[in-house]
């Protein structure tokens, strides 16, 4: 949400800017129009980063467990329990990275690391064992007509005795929730293996965050009255987004969740862009920008600066994200 080090000075790069923009945010469509659709399935690689590097080749293991699993589901799933977060603590007793209670872990907590014990806070045990109760839950299931991936997330949620009972996701408001959450979370974890469809808000971001062009960088501005109408970096994007009808998590490190992954050769207007001092870790991102082509975006980069375009291809880069409406309200609002 600071650091951004680069600006565009003068009036007649500023205006040939807007112009730029401007055509930018009536052509989106077009681009969109020639575009291939959508997404091929979920994949088996993680997008850049998307899990902190401490866990990604945990997740890239125990994620391939079973058929009904892969590591960008099981990243989903992690993250909407914890957000990676080892020492989480849950008010219903649930612990760990991936949110156990005391009695499932005592039956179905393994020793992942070999080293003689199973310990519900060390993500070495706690990563396989979620994997591992995934796959034992799927096998419970199998029968069970329907999306096996689905109906394994509702026994993990529900109990596997409610989804035979019902033959699929049973109708709990929870657990059909539980369990379109962590499926649309999925993409956002997942590497693309095509091109993924743009935003049909993204001329809408571009257009609210070029209207505060010029505006000074208020670290926590969220662009309120009593702020002087001000943004810090994830401030802007979010009344960016918000503008359009899509709420997002207020900082730019959950931002990164919002949507699938495009490559850098594949940025459109509208998609996010993120920076970071650790490319490993999408937990460490620090600022995010929205882009505009041509390699720029619209970013409240600093103290002391103003909103206004920067170049994104800097060192710290560190991938983007394609925002969608059910990717935005899948995110936890909690983390």
């Amino acid at each position: 949400m600071t650091v951004r080090k680069m600006w565009i000075a003068g009036a007649a790069t500023a205006a040939a800017g807007l112009s730029f923009v401007l055509l930018l945010v009536v052509g989106v469509y077009v681009i969109a129009g020639n575009m291939l659709n959508g997404v091929g399935g979920a994949g088996k690689a993680l997008a850049k980063g998307a899990v902190p590097a401490a866990y990604q080749a945990l997740v890239q293991k125990w994620g391939n467990l079973c058929p009904a699993l892969n590591p960008a589901l099981l990243a989903a799933q992690l993250y909407q329990e914890s957000g990676f977060d080892p020492n989480a603590k849950s008010p219903a007793k649930a612990e760990g990275i991936a949110q156990f209670i005391p009695g499932t872990w005592a039956t179905h907590g393994i020793d992942g690391d070999g080293d003689g014990d199973r310990d519900v806070w060390d993500p070495n045990d706690a990563i396989p064992s979620a994997a591992s109760y995934d796959c034992t839950l799927a096998g419970y299931v199998k029968d069970v007509p329907g999306d096996p991936k689905r109906n394994m997330l509702a026994a993990y949620n529900a109990g596997a005795y409610a989804v035979i009972k019902y033959g699929g996701v049973p109708p709990y408001k929870e657990t059909q929730n539980y369990v379109k959450t962590i499926t649309t979370l999925e993409d956002s974890f997942a590497a693309p293996v095509t091109r993924v469809d743009p935003s049909r808000q993204a001329a809408g971001a571009i257009h609210f965050a070029q209207q505060k062009l010029g505006t000074p960088y208020l670290w926590g501005g969220n662009g309120t009255a009593d702020q002087g109408g001000r943004f810090d970096c994830s401030g802007l994007t979010k009344a960016a987004y918000e503008s359009v009808g899509i709420t997002l998590p207020r900082v730019a490190n959950d931002q990164y969740n919002a949507g699938p992954h495009p490559r850098r050769e594949e940025l459109l207007p509208g998609d996010l862009v993120f920076f970071s001092d650790d490319l490993t870790d999408s937990r460490a991102i620090r600022h995010v920008g929205i882009y505009v082509g041509g390699g720029y975006m619209i970013d409240a980069p600093r103290t002391g600066a103003v909103i206004r375009f920067d170049p994104i291809d800097t060192p710290d880069y560190f991938g983007a994200t394609r925002v969608t409406e059910d990717g935005a309200k899948a995110l936890p609002t909690r983390i």
